[in-house]
């Protein structure tokens, strides 16, 4: 049959040859036999196929552990370097990663996932595929290999959770492989979104790069599901308010905070309205006041969705409130004394002095400080071409005031005479 080319002859017979075995328990005789079969000379891809199908059905129905591994090994052997079964090979991988990882072997899970490379995989389902990558993403987060992670996650565009499922289905086109549909176990689109962000806000934290933190909680808070449950989308805004207070000033930061002021569902949290309000408002903060008024919601946060802010998260905040004084400082005088600038941002001259070099290093601000006399200053020296083109332009001004002025006193001039004259 096999070598007659009899495609159906062949599947029942191999098929049958594996039932067999599994009704009378002989599991030792059925790993031999799928060996056996599958390396019989010029055997038919179909009837591969059909036997590592049936003989996947036969994993959750074994004795015990030991033998299931046995079994997914074969399974896995056979399957190796077959691109007609390579998305089963994938679900055999998936199921003895999670096997390792039920037993503590982290490293040997993440091993054994990062084998296979999904996004080749042209018959997978889209959701199958973001699914497997989220899991190999999960173990190298788990075993704390971020820069792993990071280049996995990469393979997912975030974009693909907003393509609406609807008007992506479209007829296949003759001579198209055809995609097989997602096992019932895999989660939906939307889910796997969620899924993803609370993955990379597991990664960013690693980092305390809360700008990316926020904007993962952002997309979380985006979801319909989320935004229809007030108990789900609460705690996700409180977590938006807190990481984009934490980060630094930024255009992205700013912005993010405008639009995130401008949502009406913030009026159900008022002491976050009004501390996004203090942020944006170009006032100094008195960090110790605003302290003791968000202390008790700070520490409140470790009970609620995505655990506490981080152990830096209270320092950073200091830090976030002195650059934010300083930037008000900045807008409001020319020239200071460092012993006042001290007195507003309520540090020691040392503190005042370290806190404003840092912000000029990184560029946040322009700034000049003279040690000797004691004095700030936050003005940026012009370039005399500069200053030249801006005496030019002023000229130009006033030349053009004394004009429209002639103008208008010709008119009321030229008014009266002919007045004068009637």
């Amino acid at each position: 049959m096999r070598l007659s080319g009899d495609v159906a002859g062949t599947k029942k017979a191999a098929t049958d040859i594996l039932e067999l075995c599994f009704k009378a328990g002989a599991w030792k005789t059925l790993n031999d036999q799928i060996l056996v079969l599958s390396k019989r000379r010029g055997q038919l891809k179909q009837a591969v196929t059909a036997m590592v199908q049936q003989a996947m059905q036969y994993i959750d129905q074994t004795p015990d552990l030991e033998t299931r591994i046995e079994l997914i090994k074969t399974l896995n052997n056979v399957s190796a370097g077959k691109i007609y079964v390579e998305i089963e090979r994938a679900r055999l991988i998936k199921r003895l990663a999670k096997i390792k990882e039920e037993q503590g072997l982290i490293a040997e899970a993440a091993d054994l996932m990062q084998e296979i490379a999904v996004e080749t995989f042209g018959a997978m389902a889209k959701t199958e595929k973001i699914a497997f990558i989220l899991e190999q993403v999960r173990l190298c987060l788990d075993r704390q290999d971020y820069v792993r992670a990071q280049i996995l996650s990469r393979k997912i565009s975030p974009r693909v959770f907003d393509i609406d499922a609807s008007k992506e289905k479209k007829k296949p086109k003759e001579g198209d492989g055809i995609v097989e549909e997602a096992p019932a176990d895999i989660p939906s689109l939307l889910e796997l979104k969620r899924i993803y962000y609370e993955l990379m806000i597991r990664y960013y934290s690693h980092n305390n790069d809360y700008l990316e933190i926020s904007r993962c909680y952002k997309a979380i808070y985006e979801i319909p599901s989320v935004r229809e449950n007030p108990p789900q989308w609460i705690p996700v805004l409180r977590k938006i308010c807190w990481y984009l207070v934490l980060s630094p000033y930024d255009p992205m930061q700013s912005s993010l905070l405008n639009s995130t002021l401008e949502d009406k569902n913030l009026s159900e949290i008022p002491y976050f309205r009004l501390l996004l309000k203090q942020v944006v408002t170009m006032e100094v903060i008195q960090w110790t006041t605003l302290w003791n008024t968000y202390k008790a919601e700070f520490e409140n946060e470790k009970s609620m969705l995505g655990g506490s802010l981080g152990d830096k998260a209270a320092e950073d905040l200091k830090q976030r409130i002195i650059e934010h004084n300083i930037l008000v400082v900045s807008k409001y005088y020319s020239r200071i004394t460092l012993k006042r600038l001290a007195e507003l941002l309520c540090l020691s001259i040392q503190e005042a002095e370290k806190h404003l070099s840092d912000m000029v290093v990184s560029k946040a601000l322009v700034a000049k400080i003279d040690r000797p006399i004691g004095i700030v200053c936050f003005q940026t020296s012009k370039d005399s071409n500069n200053v030249l083109n801006s005496w030019a332009m002023n000229l130009e001004k006033l030349l053009d005031l004394v004009e429209k002025s002639c103008h208008q006193i010709h008119k009321e001039t030229m008014v009266h005479k002919a007045a004068l004259k009637a």
